[in-house]
């Protein structure tokens, strides 16, 4: 048998849901797996945000098709006529019977959007550093690489709980009216990334404008970043919130739970919430509590923490949720 039967035979469970989305998680942490190995090697981190993105695109494309993979491997060993594979266009223009449910194709889009832009983003700018400085006592230590590339396999994966979620649903099933979930979910997420874009290209043009000397800023306090001091963390904290309240909308309700094999009882519905909801959660608390705001204020508070200039920039702009006025 080849790898690929015997993979697809190691996760037929009698679960369909599980059939999808277990193999989903795993390939996370195997594509992680594999390139810690030479990153390890080579003491470097430079493909490190750049392999988390490839993960995103690689998890989210075989959520989307192991279903039509399963389906045609099935055919050939019965000698029958494979399906065709899924249409992303005819799922979006609503067409039956095309495989995918827009829901699913409008969820992965947003994720690959999101992923592409900001491994794309962080490459070059690691690329143009030379180095990341989170890795400055991380790169020479085989266990701890190893512990990073792990973390980023168990991020992505719980960010992308909810997506493959809606990926492992039957996409028969998800033939439904459009859900006020939906609205608002597409409206925080196009409002965050909108959000992360500009201030990203805020600060990368603060930062070009510096290296050119066309100012002498020390830090940057203008555009977005004077109505907060992390607009770009808010902005990925608000799209991810986007993503699970639109999955989140099916998973509750009945058609979810029957998709899942759950009972649609007060249990069921809460299991959905939690595997919709862990993504926002586990953002949010790795841009408050870890590895984003704590980093960021504590390598400004400790450049510029005596500087009157900096102090009123901190004490007037809030440190997440952008002001009004």
């Amino acid at each position: 048998m080849t790898i690929l039967s015997n993979l697809l035979h190691a996760t037929n469970f009698s679960s369909p849901f599980l059939r999808t989305l277990i193999p989903s998680i795993s390939l996370a942490y195997g594509l992680q797996g594999l390139i810690a190995v030479p990153s390890i090697l080579a003491q470097s981190e430079k493909f490190y945000d750049l392999s988390g993105s490839l993960t995103y695109l690689s998890c989210t494309a075989l959520s989307l098709y192991l279903p039509t993979l399963r389906a045609r491997y099935a055919a050939s060993l019965a000698g029958t006529t494979k399906p065709a594979w899924p249409s992303l266009v005819g799922a979006l223009m609503g067409r039956a019977g095309c495989g995918l449910n827009w829901r699913q194709v409008v969820l992965s889009a947003a994720v690959s959007i999101w992923a592409t832009r900001l491994g794309t983003y962080l490459f070059a700018r690691i690329s143009a550093d030379g180095h990341d400085s989170r890795f400055d006592d991380i790169r020479k230590s085989p266990s701890k690489m190893l512990g990073m590339f792990f973390a980023q396999a168990t991020w992505v994966s719980l960010c992308l709980l909810p997506v493959l979620a809606i990926n492992s649903l039957p996409a028969a099933l998800l033939s439904t009216p459009l859900l006020l979930t939906d609205i608002l979910g597409l409206l925080l997420y196009t409002g965050g990334i909108s959000f992360e874009v500009i201030a990203d290209r805020q600060k990368s043009k603060w930062v070009e404008d510096k290296k050119a000397k066309r100012h002498s800023e020390e830090f940057l306090t203008g555009g977005l970043w004077s109505k907060s001091r992390h607009p770009n963390y808010f902005g990925e904290a608000t799209l991810w919130t986007g993503i699970a309240t639109m999955a989140g909308g099916v998973l509750v309700s009945n058609v979810g739970q029957v998709g899942m094999g759950l009972a649609g009882g007060i249990g069921g519905r809460a299991l959905a919430c939690a595997m919709a909801a862990v993504s926002p959660a586990f953002v949010s608390f790795l841009l408050l509590k870890v590895s984003g705001v704590p980093l960021s204020e504590n390598k400004y508070d400790k450049r510029y923490g005596d500087r009157k200039d900096y102090q009123e920039w901190k004490k007037n702009t809030p440190m997440f949720f952008p002001k009004l006025g």
